[in-house]
């Protein structure tokens, strides 16, 4: 073992003679000077900011939005009353004592890699105001309200917002991408915490709006059109730069700024061959297609593997509502129908894309470095309405987390004989993004400056140390 911590005389680096004597042998067999650099600093990190900070490298976010039952994921309810646990019955899983339901088949072999959350609590049960608090750790003000929009007070950044903003572009990629589309209800109406809020726009996520289900899915934007060679770009891109610095001089204005950064980003992507290749589906094998599943959504769930490779640190793949006669719109948010809708649309989408994403994680060897997030804006009730459905329920519900220095197989809270209310260890999302933080090596007690030059802790949760 390396004694990095002995008090042998030191190098500029921290390192003893004696143990670079060590690092030449071990370089040519085992480990490189740089790789042992890199684990140094991550144990100074861990001394200071704890367990795993800084163990992954990058997050997949999958959410579910329209709220996933409970009952019908991780948290079966075989002995409660007919009316509470459904049709359904749970299974075994790859971990002994752990149980889900039986539409989880797929991903009831990867719990070995994931910690189940049954005390998740949000307290709000509206799609748009219990999602602004999934997304960004802050309950919206007031609590409760439907169709919501991003407006004051309610503007506090989103997490992926922030992870763009401590590290703004990767390899000519921005470091936070949204797939497939925007989180939205019935009308368009755009829930709030999506964006960067009070942050400005310079620290929104990419939103990339695209059918990844097409067969020769391509991003438009990310192609030179036949007109513009790489040299006419160049040369557009030279004349833009000379405008906007005798704008800037003229006028000093920071939309300016604003606006050349942006340009910056969408230039990057243009010019970067592996900024371009990431998006490219089609140099996947069909087979692994096809163990994804066509659907939007789940090549969606491909694509963010093909992104957190390329080196973006936050890919936050939306749930696409399914086509055809699905009921419900092809949403979770099941008030008729709940049970058919589960079985026959919902979970067999959910489960194939869900288990791939975590074996083609695990298989490249990319799981270990990749937190994995499996959540909604909140559950569903207890007991089934009139009409066939379970309706918003945001007093406990059940999210996973996977990879990325999380410790697998492990349950963390305990929900009642109905699933309806937290018996232990509650969890609210500004626990979740805390942890979530922490894994990427950003501080949750990081302050950032609101426009009224308040500093504002990026979380006011704490690390949930159960699961690290």
């Amino acid at each position: 073992m390396f004694s990095l911590l002995h008090q042998r005389q030191k190098l500029c680096d921290g390192l003893d003679r004696r143990e670079w004597l060590r690092c030449g042998s071990i370089g040519l067999g085992s480990l490189t000077l740089s790789q042992l650099l890199h684990r140094s600093a991550r144990a100074s990190a861990e001394v200071v900011h704890g367990p795993k900070f800084g163990r992954a490298k990058s997050v997949i976010a999958v959410c579910l939005l329209g709220g996933p039952g409970q009952h019908e994921t991780w948290d079966p309810k075989p002995q409660a009353p007919a009316e509470v646990k459904g049709p359904y019955s749970p299974i075994d899983t790859a971990t002994p004592g752990l149980r889900v339901s039986e539409l989880m088949p797929l991903t009831a072999r990867h719990t070995d890699v994931c910690a189940v959350l049954r005390a998740t609590v949000t307290d709000d049960n509206a799609h748009s105001s219990s999602g602004y608090q999934m997304l960004t750790g802050v309950p919206h003000i007031p609590m409760n309200i439907e169709n919501a929009t991003p407006k004051f007070p309610n503007r506090h950044p989103s997490f992926a917002s922030i992870v763009r903003h401590q590290q703004p572009i990767i390899n000519g990629l921005p470091s936070a991408i949204q797939l497939p589309q925007h989180i939205a209800n019935d009308g368009d109406i755009h829930w709030p915490g999506q964006d960067a809020g009070w942050l400005g726009r310079p620290a929104d996520p990419w939103l990339i709006e695209c059918d990844t289900s097409i067969p020769d899915f391509k991003i438009p934007d990310l192609q030179l059109q036949g007109e513009v060679a790489g040299g006419r770009l160049e040369r557009r891109r030279s004349l833009r730069e000379q405008i906007d610095s005798h704008l800037t001089a003229v006028d000093g204005s920071e939309r300016i700024g604003s606006y050349g950064r942006q340009f910056e980003t969408a230039y990057g992507m243009l010019a970067s061959p592996q900024a371009r290749a990431a998006f490219d589906l089609s140099s996947e094998k069909a087979e692994l297609r096809d163990r994804y599943g066509r659907g939007k959504f789940v090549q969606a769930l491909l694509l963010s593997r093909r992104l957190v490779e390329a080196g973006v640190r936050l890919v936050q793949v939306n749930w696409s509502q399914l086509k055809g006669d699905a009921p419900n719109g092809g949403s979770w948010d099941t008030h008729g129908q709940h049970a058919r809708s589960m079985k026959d649309f919902l979970m067999p989408v959910m489960d194939q894309g869900f288990s791939c994403l975590l074996d083609d994680l695990r298989t490249r060897g990319l799981l270990d470095e990749t937190l994995v997030l499996w959540l909604g804006e909140f559950g569903r009730t207890p007991r089934f309405n009139g009409n066939g459905g379970r309706d918003h329920w945001g007093r406990c519900f059940s999210i996973a987390m996977a990879g990325g220095g999380i410790n697998g197989g492990i349950v963390h809270g305990q929900s009642d004989g109905d699933a309806a209310y937290p018996m232990s260890d509650i969890v609210r999302p500004h626990d979740v993004t805390a942890t979530m933080f922490h894994l990427l090596g950003i501080d949750p007690e990081l302050e950032l400056r609101d426009p009224l030059n308040r500093p504002i802790p990026i979380s006011r949760g704490r690390v949930i140390d159960e699961l690290i």
